[in-house]
C-alpha cells in the first residue's frame, strides 16, 4: 500500500511524459553505477599491477628477464605494451636492411612502436568512462526538461479548470521538481566519480610512460646491432 503523498505516490501521479524522463534517469543512474564500480575495481588491480612490474622490470638482470617477469602478471598493460614492442624489434632485426640503418631505425621505430601501445591500453582502460561524463553533463537538463514539461502540464491544468488555488497546482509542481532532483543524483556521483577514476587512470598512464621509456633505454644499453656497443645479443 503506497501512502497517499508520499514520494511514490508523487511519481505514480505524475504525467507521463514526466515518468518517462524519470525512469530514463534512473537507468542512467543504474548504468553509471555499474561502471563506477567496474572502473573502480579494474583501476585498482591495474595500478598495482604496472606498478608491480614496472619495478620487477627494473630490477631484472636483462632485457628477456624483464619482460619474462612483467608477463607472469596476466593481464598486465606492461606485458601487452612490451609484447608489441619485442614483436617489432623482432621484425626490424630480421628484416633485409644493413645494420647501420637499422641502427638508425630502431629507436625511432621503437618509440613509435611503444607509444601505439600505450595509447592502445589507455584507450581500452578508458572505454566507457564518456559514459559518465554524458551523466554528469546532460542528466541535470533532462531532469530540468522532466520539471518544465510537468510545470507546463499544471498550469495547463490551471487553465483547464479555472482556478489558480495553491492546493490546485502544488502537487503537479512538486512532482514536477522530483524529475529534477532525480537528475542531480545522477549527475552529482557521475561527475564525481569521472574526475577520480581519470586521475586513477593518469597514474597508470605515468606508469606505461615510464615502462616505455625504461624498455627503450634498456634496447639501447643490452642489444648489440641497436646500439653499436657489442655487449649482448637478444
Amino acid at each position: 500500500m503506497i501512502p497517499e503523498g508520499g514520494f511514490f505516490a508523487m511519481l505514480l501521479g505524475a504525467t507521463l511524459g514526466v515518468q518517462v524522463v524519470m525512469a530514463f534517469l534512473v537507468s542512467m543512474s543504474l548504468w553509471s553505477w555499474t561502471i563506477i564500480f567496474h572502473k573502480l575495481f579494474l583501476y585498482r588491480r591495474t595500478k598495482r599491477q604496472v606498478n608491480r612490474g614496472y619495478a620487477l622490470f627494473n630490477e631484472a638482470a636483462d632485457l628477456s628477464e624483464g619482460l619474462q617477469a612483467v608477463s607472469r602478471d596476466e593481464g598486465s598493460p606492461l606485458a601487452a605494451v612490451g609484447l608489441l614492442a619485442v614483436g617489432e624489434f623482432r621484425k626490424l632485426e630480421k628484416a633485409d636492411i644493413e645494420r647501420d640503418r637499422k641502427r638508425m631505425l630502431v629507436k625511432d621505430t621503437l618509440r613509435r612502436v611503444l607509444r601505439q601501445g600505450v595509447s592502445e591500453e589507455m584507450r581500452r582502460l578508458g572505454s566507457s568512462l564518456s559514459f559518465l561524463a554524458t551523466c554528469a553533463n546532460a542528466a541535470p537538463f533532462i531532469g530540468l526538461f522532466g520539471t518544465v514539461w510537468g510545470i507546463m502540464h499544471s498550469f495547463h491544468s490551471i487553465g483547464l479548470s479555472q482556478s489558480a488555488a495553491l492546493a490546485t497546482v502544488a502537487p503537479g509542481i512538486s512532482e514536477a521538481l522530483i524529475a529534477t532532483a532525480i537528475g542531480l543524483v545522477v549527475a552529482i556521483p557521475a561527475t564525481i566519480a569521472y574526475n577520480y577514476l581519470n586521475a586513477m587512470l593518469g597514474e597508470v598512464e605515468t606508469e606505461l610512460v615510464n615502462f616505455a621509456g625504461a624498455f627503450l633505454n634498456r634496447v639501447e644499453r643490452e642489444v648489440s646491432w641497436a646500439s653499436g656497443a657489442g655487449s649482448r645479443n637478444q
